[in-house]
């Protein structure tokens, strides 16, 4: 029986040999990275390399060896035992050979069933269940029959590709006739499939660890020319200076005091007395549009402030990319066409310093998505010249924008709370009864019951006021406060239909979770400094992971496990849309997340993320008949993640057994662990080395 590798945790198991023990592996790993660091002085990579064992021994205490690693056996070509070994083997052919016959015949049949009577078999829960998993199977048998073949390892994309995020094409996309804003959008309809693993660049180096990460970051990288720095334009994007290697967000300027005063002023608008009383004001998610190079999220962050960035795709001097690498919270978006995926009634403030977002255009519909993601008593703070009328008295164009904008707000029945220098805050009516009140075609009318669903996944922006028919429509004044918002009592849940025993069960499955994760990966994690089971943590700078992707979050369970458990991490939540969908109640809990179809990319640029975690993913996408393969689904999570990130994966044995075997395709270093207390699931850990490229 094997041992457990880690100290303190029950519930999990490393597969492998009975004769290993966590301290001989440790031996054995420092002796790997003394050799190591005697054939390279270049590099040293913190990568810890998990034995992946893709088949089990073969005991050879009966047989001879061969040289070619088969067995044989010393026996006579005549005797009576060869003859009945013969007869044994011709029998075990012929039972061979009637398997597969058996498993043509089921693939054929299943592909009847799916083409001529598959909506009658589907109303038999049994009968389903027996299709999803032959389907399983025979898909299975498939990817593990090709053998060598599809174990072959991918190669490295070109060089061009280091930066690159599919779906967003927008040379193509103006070649297609796409304008106006169109061509920034997300457009996945076509372009092949990308197969190859995306290089790092040739002088990357890991981000430093939080919070210094969040303060400095290198150059390399990032794609940003030195010319983009000096002439960053917004508020936000100033507060940034290029020191030979890196990029620092800090300095004893007086420039850099700009953040911390911009967030008070705010704060004072609304009436609080700074920026620290957000929270108790109700404030705890703020969507960022354009949001620079993060700064004003990474100033509230101190404040419990959770601040989403959301830009457009830059192929250089990126705000998203570069927001990331300070481990701040961000994804690609374009705000011109399409509605964001976020439910409505999302967030408690949306902020625009100096966006580049014309609110006066499209006959003010891009105002009007702005109303469908803010909560009720929510705030939109918009910082712009335009918003300074005094400067432009005798500019009347600019007089009848800002007109138009203001106008507007009050037929969204916002209320224009001040307005001091470039900057106003509007604040989202609490009250519905506002919206009859309104005089006979002064504003957007209502949504429809079918127009204003809590799955908006890229759908086209609406022209009517949304969320009003939401049981969710709960003012944030109203709210719980953070942190206690996290946990839901028992009237909040029955806005999900959800128990609250099934939620406190989720609840305590995830805190265990974690803690056997964290015990799992700290020996890991610390490679610089070995840790045994029974030691200590090492002392701060410690934390190596910071920026986390749930890719099938659930309840967001994960997450306020992680929070609980005082993790200075983030989660990306996502929802894939093919589940049943609990994004509305992760983002009430006081989290950020996003609704994703993972057959497609995931809208961020390549090395982003420290963690990737997915339980029950793989099942999720087997239901659905498998619209993409599992290898794709594997490469798209190795653009995402950083060198020397870490993946887990938790799923049923036999998914995990055919994950195991496909990603040797990705140069992963990977390790299954049993969980005691669950013989049908298995956890698969894998971390993504460090390819260093080196130059021409």
């Amino acid at each position: 029986m094997s041992r457990a590798m880690h100290r303190g945790v029950s519930g999990l198991r490393i597969s492998g040999n009975s004769n290993d023990s966590w301290d001989s592996q440790m031996k054995v790993k420092t002796e790997k990275e003394d050799s190591e660091k005697n054939r390279s002085s270049d590099h040293t990579s913190l990568s810890f390399k998990f034995p992946c064992v893709l088949f089990p021994d073969i005991s050879s205490s009966k047989h001879g060896i061969s040289e070619n690693g088969f067995a044989y056996d010393t026996f006579s070509a005549g005797s009576p035992r060869n003859r009945h070994k013969l007869t044994m083997f011709v029998l075990k052919l012929s039972l061979i050979l009637i398997v597969v016959l058996a498993l043509v015949g089921s693939f054929w049949w299943t592909i009847s069933i799916t083409t001529s009577s598959r909506g009658q078999i589907f109303h038999s829960h049994g009968y389903r269940r027996l299709y999803e998993q032959l389907v399983t199977d025979l898909w299975d048998i498939g990817e593990l029959s090709l053998g060598s073949a599809r174990l072959k390892e991918l190669e490295f994309c070109p060089l061009e590709y280091e930066n690159h995020v599919p779906c967003f094409h927008v040379s193509e996309n103006l070649a297609l006739g796409y304008s106006n804003g169109e061509e920034y959008d997300r457009h996945c309809g076509y372009g092949l499939k990308q197969n190859c693993l995306v290089p790092p660049p040739v002088n990357y180096r890991i981000p430093l660890r939080w919070p210094t990460g969040r303060d400095i970051i290198w150059v390399a990288n990032v794609k940003i020319t030195a010319q983009e720095v000096l002439s960053s334009g917004s508020l936000t994007k100033r507060m940034m200076m290029l020191e030979e290697e890196q990029i620092s967000f800090r300095s004893a300027s007086p420039m850099f005091d700009g953040v911390e005063d911009y967030s008070h002023q705010i704060a004072e608008m609304i009436g609080l007395r700074n920026e620290s009383n957000f929270i108790t004001s109700g404030v705890r998610t703020i969507l960022d549009i354009g949001c620079g190079y993060g700064s004003f999220g990474a100033h509230l962050f101190s404040k419990e402030i959770l601040t989403m960035c959301l830009a457009n795709y830059e192929a250089s001097g990126s705000q998203v990319q570069l927001t990331l690498e300070r481990g701040l919270p961000a994804m690609i978006g374009s705000f011109t066409s399409k509605q964001m995926p976020y439910p409505s009634l999302s967030f408690d403030m949306v902020h625009c310093a100096r966006c580049g977002i014309d609110w006066d255009q499209k006959d003010g519909i891009l105002l009007i998505e702005v109303d469908r993601v803010l909560r009720p008593g929510g705030y939109f703070v918009w910082t712009s010249p335009l918003t300074n009328a005094q400067r432009f008295l005798r500019n009347k164009d600019m007089q009848k924008r800002w007109n138009f904008v203001r106008n507007f707000a009050d037929n969204l029945c916002w209320d224009m709370l001040s307005q001091q220098d470039e900057t106003a805050v509007w604040k989202k009516t609490s009250k519905k009864s506002c919206y009859a009140s309104r005089k006979p075609g002064s504003g957007p009318s209502i949504c429809s019951k079918r127009h204003d669903g809590e799955s908006p996944y890229y759908r086209p922006l609406e022209a009517c006021i949304g969320g009003t028919q939401s049981s969710r429509w709960i003012p944030i004044r109203a709210r719980t406060t953070w942190p206690s918002r996290a946990k839901l009592n028992s009237s909040e849940l029955q806005l999900y239909d959800l128990h609250s025993e099934e939620f406190a069960e989720d609840t305590q499955n995830w805190n265990l979770a974690i803690r056997n994760y964290w015990s799992l990966l700290s020996p890991l994690i610390f490679s610089d400094h070995p840790k045994r089971p029974g030691d200590e943590d090492p002392s701060p700078p410690f934390n190596m992971l910071r920026n986390v992707l749930d890719m099938n979050a659930h309840f967001g369970g994960f997450n306020s496990a992680l929070l609980e458990a005082g993790k200075s991490v983030w989660v990306m939540n996502v929802v894939p849309t093919i589940g049943h969908n609990y994004l509305p109640m992760i983002l009430d809990r006081g989290f950020v997340g996003v609704l994703h179809d993972w057959c497609e990319p995931f809208p961020t640029y390549p090395r982003t993320y420290d963690m990737v975690h997915a339980a029950g993913l793989l099942s999720l996408e087997t239901s659905q008949q498998r619209r993409c393969s599992m290898i794709d689904l594997f490469t798209e999570i190795d653009r995402l993640l950083r060198p020397e990130g870490w993946v887990i994966l938790r799923d049923t044995v036999s998914l995990i057994d055919s994950a195991r075997m496909l990603i040797t395709r990705l140069k992963w270093d990977a390790r299954v662990v049993e969980i005691e207390s669950n013989s049908n699931e298995r956890l698969l850990v894998c971390q993504k080395p460090f390819f260093k490229r080196q130059t021409n």
